[in-house]
């Protein structure tokens, strides 16, 4: 791009007045840009006041162009380089184009109270001038921060994602996260599985969740396909089609958690499931982690061997001795309730109400094939963790 050279630069005394004027100016564009434009009353204080700044660095950048004109002014450093770069993301360009016309027009009121007696044409041309590279500049930093965001984005991504994989409980997760666009306040769940083999898994994982009204946050994390999603209205219906997009063998749902900052528990209970799941070739795709509690037991993970004690053991135990022995009963006779009625010396309705009583209190069945399987594996490691007591 050429840049303008200004044939007649302001006088020393006028850029001098200029520089003394520079936050008054500065102050009076940004009051300027609280009258007219409804928009920039709403943006937070922070904010506004990077746009204080912006403002005046500009002005500076006016004075030192004029000083020097056959150098082309350094907008993007010095200018841009005032605020964060956050700002470009908060503030769409044809906003950016709206506080720099507002600001060049109050440049242009201040011109004749400023510029020294005759001057006043010189400088109104300089900053007409400038103005033109500034609009230039602008153009440049927003076609430089869309080309980099990409990048940008997916790093910042990873980090987020790799974050909640190792249980980091960062309070700058939320804001990292605000960063990418994550805006859902509601409930969060970790979904994870192979990556698909063409390499390409995140625009297909995010289409797939849209669609289903849901935030989302993509990483890769071991070859494995790691999905936050975030105020899904359904998170199951929401996971089955989000899974669509994984490659194959087991998909794994974790545990659904009330905000982001605890979703690491959710992606432990998920990647604790894959790593189970094997166990389970008939297992449904997508799986919670909570229906493979058992697998995951056996495979060590000490947290689902305490939920299935809390959740199918204790109960039965302070049911009573009775609904506890005829669970032990009918697992022992393969689901035969008249040959647990036998051996309980009981009526088969006995059996089937204490059996009604026992679902109701871990929400496992006892005739079904996966909640016998379930009861199975828990009532086995809570007897082994009884006999080890007794030897410690």
């Amino acid at each position: 791009m050429a840049h303008r050279v200004i044939d007649h630069p302001p006088t020393a005394a006028t850029l001098r007045r200029l520089e003394r004027a520079s936050g008054a100016i500065a102050t009076r564009a940004v009051a300027r840009m609280d009258e007219d434009l409804p928009w920039f009353r709403t943006m937070p204080a922070d904010q506004r006041s990077w746009v204080m700044l912006v403002a005046q660095a500009g002005i500076a950048s006016l004075v030192e162009w004029c000083r020097a004109p056959g150098r082309p002014p350094r907008l993007t450093g010095e200018v841009f380089g005032a605020a964060p770069r956050d700002l470009v993301r908060a503030v769409p360009l044809k906003q950016t184009v709206d506080l720099v016309k507002l600001t060049v027009e109050v440049m242009d009121d201040h011109v004749e109270s400023v510029a020294e007696p005759g001057d006043a044409d010189t400088l109104r041309v300089a900053v007409l001038q400038f103005s033109r590279e500034v609009a230039f500049a602008t153009a440049h930093v927003y076609a430089s921060f869309a080309e980099n965001r990409g990048a940008w984005d997916a790093r910042l991504e990873a980090l987020v994602v790799d974050a909640l994989v190792r249980g980091e409980r960062s309070e700058e997760l939320p804001g990292r996260a605000a960063a990418l666009g994550w805006a859902g306040t509601g409930p969060v769940s970790v979904l994870v599985g192979a990556a698909p083999g063409d390499g390409d898994a995140h625009s297909g994982v995010r289409r797939a969740a849209r669609s289903q009204r849901c935030e989302v946050l993509v990483g890769v994390h071991a070859e494995q396909l790691v999905v936050v999603l975030g105020g899904a209205e359904h998170v199951p219906t929401a996971a089955e089609r989000v899974a669509e997009e994984f490659g194959p063998g087991p998909v794994v749902l974790g545990p659904v958690v009330d905000r982001l900052s605890a979703a690491g528990g959710s992606a432990a209970a998920a990647l604790a499931g894959l790593r189970a799941a094997r166990a389970w070739p008939g297992a449904p795709r997508p799986v919670s982690a909570d229906a493979l509690l058992p697998e995951r037991a056996l495979d060590g993970d000490p947290l689902a061997r305490a939920a299935l004690t809390a959740r199918a053991v204790l109960p039965l135990r302070t049911a009573g001795g009775e609904v506890l022995e005829t669970v032990r009963a009918v697992l022992t006779a393969g689901g035969n309730l008249e040959a647990s009625a036998r051996a309980l010396f009981v009526h088969p309705n006995t059996v089937r109400y204490r059996l009604k009583r026992a679902a109701e209190l871990t929400g496992l069945v006892v005739t079904d094939p996966r909640g016998a399987w379930t009861l199975q594996v828990a009532l086995a490691l809570a007897d082994l963790d009884g006999d080890r007591s007794l030897w410690h």
